[in-house]
């Protein structure tokens, strides 16, 4: 089984940077995607952002240009810059194996002020 540990999620102003890191542990063999996701009260659960075999990101086109996904081995980072109040929401992280199971973690709460 998979654990998902999230951090750095936070109250911050908007145009100021967050940095998101998930790192996971357990029975990790056969990661091929990490990704955020992210889902604001009465919304439905979005992509944000993935990163996958060979280092091929994807963006949601609301975080193009704000937003960078990474991954070192088994942690995924998301920098956030440029925070908007729109961005407020928890935030997912998300895993999907080889098998093509997925795993998600308990989220951290981004909080955006105007």
């Amino acid at each position: 089984q998979v654990q998902l540990v999230e951090s750095g999620g936070g109250l911050v102003q908007a145009g100021g940077s967050l940095r998101l890191s998930c790192a996971a542990s357990g029975v990790i063999f056969g990661i091929t995607d990490m990704a955020w996701y992210r889902q604001a009260p009465g919304k439905q659960r979005e992509l944000v952002a993935r990163v996958g075999s060979g280092d091929i990101t994807y963006y949601a086109d609301s975080v193009e240009g704000r937003f960078t996904i990474s991954r070192d081995k088994n942690t995924a980072y998301l920098q956030m810059d440029s925070l908007e109040p729109d961005d407020t929401a928890t935030y997912y992280c998300n895993v999907i194996f080889i098998t093509k199971s997925e795993a998600w973690g308990q989220g951290t709460q981004v909080t955006v002020s105007s």
